[in-house]
């Protein structure tokens, strides 16, 4: 099992940047793979970015948002940049076990085991 914790949101004006962390703790992280999605208010929670085990293969929802991991420090992180109101969620970072699989990656919610509490980000126009 693993435990995550999301922290790095706040307040930002429009065409600004922020990155999110993900700290995970308990079973050993490289385990996992990774996604950030987010939920503004009033809708869906949405997927943004997936990474695979390996950090080698990502996917996005979002051209502006860049994944990554660092396995060592067990920690996720999400890069975003040219930020725009329409971004305004909680972001949230979950985890799948894949086993052997070092490659793939998931984007679809059901597909996580793992939920972090999550982090607002929130941007002014």
């Amino acid at each position: 099992q693993v435990q995550l914790v999301e922290s790095g949101g706040g307040l930002v004006q429009a065409g600004g940047s922020l990155r999110l962390s993900c700290a995970a703790s308990g079973r050993t992280f490289s385990t996992y793979a990774m996604g950030w999605f987010r939920q503004a208010p009033g809708k869906e929670r949405e997927f943004v970015a997936a990474i695979s085990r390996s950090g080698r293969r990502t996917y996005y929802a979002d051209s502006r948002f860049t994944i990554s991991r660092d396995n060592a420090k067990n920690t996720l992180y999400l890069q975003m940049n040219s930020l725009k109101p329409e971004d305004t969620a909680v972001y949230y970072c979950a985890a799948v076990d894949l086993g052997w699989n070092l490659s793939d990656v998931r984007t679809k919610q059901r597909e996580y085991d793992y939920w972090g509490q999550g982090t607002q980000v929130t941007v002014s126009s």
